[in-house]
């Protein structure tokens, strides 16, 4: 297993700017804002030649349990728990804090290796907070500007000593090969129950949850083996408004994560509030998963809320709503389900893996040209200024999304209804529900005869 290191401290001391410098690539959220980190975010980095999994955390703050504030720290404190070794990061320029010293002691308690660092550290502003550094009894600290990258040679150095050595036969990670996971982002409207839903998968209260609004601003990447053992990386998002409504720069940076994620995505889970399904907000989040090629399963969610004897007629809405604002994803899943109590989870992740199926679909040339030939004989290609239009073949190109080529004569005059029948009858043939299908057409020109 590679070694945890955890990064802990008071918001805004620079945690999450530390954590991009080491993983060497910008992924956690970063704002002058305290506190914009809420959940522990993990990397694959290389710390002194190690690898290791390198954990972001949620600022440190004496707060009451039940706030905000205080499930941001339990869920920091978990992390020191799972941690191999602790950087505690301190902010040079405001030297050292009552907080501080209170957060230090319960490190102490921890019984966890610390490496302590002194960040903005550069200049004559941050001298005095690392020399006061030395008061916590973690001995020499170590001084870094973790935004303009200096000291980061020595932390390197500090971590490689502290890291036990892999033991005898292992490698540097202590891992053998890995399968790789399937990337499944779960998106949707704010307060829908998307972490409510990913803590409820994982079998644990990973991530900070509760009746506030937009608690979460970053994407949350987990890797988790579902009921079959079969590895998943998952994704929790920010919640996506509409764009008119974004106008703080820190909800402008969550969405931004949130759409990153989801075109990273192979499957993107849809969290819908059955209350209020299928708003024009959600149609807008399943197109934007349609245009980027991905596949689709929407969860119905809050499905305990409802009451019985409406729960037939929500169907029908949310029916009628798909065939009208979402045609282009015919059949796709939709599980009703309660985050919140666990009814109807089980049935996500069969979903899930049947999407993914039909998203890496492949079709073999003889079958679809047999398809093919009995669709065009079902329903022949328009007249076209007295002729018909003449379609050959097609071939399938590439899966993940389907992608197929239609060949013939003139294929630019196909119009579009025509378009859309092949479509429809290609998805329900090739049995590709909920998954994004790509039709080129491509004419073979004949130079002999004009507008062939």
């Amino acid at each position: 297993m590679r070694p945890v290191v955890a990064i802990i401290g008071r918001p805004n001391v620079g945690k999450s700017t530390l954590f991009n410098r080491l993983a060497r690539r910008r992924i956690a959220i970063v704002d002058d804002t305290p506190g914009v980190t809420r959940d522990r975010k993990e990397a694959e980095a290389v710390l002194g030649g190690r690898d290791v999994t390198l954990v972001d955390t949620a600022g440190l703050e004496e707060a009451p349990p039940e706030t905000v504030a205080g499930r941001m720290t339990a869920g920091s404190a978990r992390a020191v728990d799972l941690a191999d070794l602790v950087l505690f990061v301190l902010d040079g320029r405001e030297g050292l804090t009552p907080a501080d010293r209170h957060f230090a002691a319960w490190l102490r308690r921890s019984g966890k290796p610390v490496i302590l660092v002194v960040n903005k550290a550069e200049g004559r502003a941050g001298e005095a907070g690392y020399y006061d550094a030395f008061a916590l009894g973690f001995g020499e600290p170590v001084a870094v500007s973790a935004e303009h990258g200096e000291g980061l040679g020595e932390l390197h150095a500090r971590v490689r000593a502290a890291l036990p050595e892999p033991a005898a036969g292992e490698d540097e990670t202590g891992e053998a090969g890995s399968v790789r996971p399937l990337r499944l982002a779960v998106v949707g409207r704010p307060n829908a129950g998307k972490s409510t839903l990913v803590n409820r998968l994982i079998g644990e209260e990973r991530l900070l949850t509760g009746p506030e609004p937009g608690i979460t601003r970053d994407a949350i990447a987990l890797p988790w083996r579902d009921a079959e053992g079969r590895l998943v990386r998952l994704v929790d998002t920010a919640g996506l408004r509409r764009r008119a409504r974004v106008t703080d720069k820190l909800e402008k940076l969550s969405t931004a994560a949130t759409i990153v994620a989801l075109r990273e995505a192979e499957v993107v889970v849809l969290v819908l509030d059955a209350l209020a399904p299928l708003e024009a907000q959600d149609i807008a989040i399943a197109a934007l998963a349609e245009r980027e090629g991905r596949a689709l399963v929407l969860a119905l969610n809050k499905w305990d809320l409802v009451p019985v004897k409406e729960r037939d007629a929500v169907r029908r809405a949310v029916a009628e709503r798909l065939a009208t604002g979402l045609a282009q994803l015919k059949g796709v899943s939709v599980v009703p389900l309660s985050a919140l109590s666990g009814a109807g989870v089980e049935a996500l992740m069969p979903a899930v893996w049947a999407a993914y199926a039909a998203w890496n679909s492949r079709v073999p040339t003889g079958a679809l040209n047999r398809w093919f030939a009995a669709a065009i004989e079902r329903h022949p290609p328009p007249l076209v200024d007295g002729r018909r239009l003449k379609l050959r073949y097609i071939t399938q190109v590439k899966a993940r999304p389907p992608s197929f080529v239609v060949f013939g004569t003139r294929t630019g005059r196909l119009p579009e209804d025509y378009v859309r029948y092949l479509t429809n009858g290609l998805r329900e043939a090739l049995g590709l529900a909920g998954v994004p299908i790509r039709l080129t057409l491509r004419s073979s020109r004949n130079p002999y005869v004009e507008g062939d």
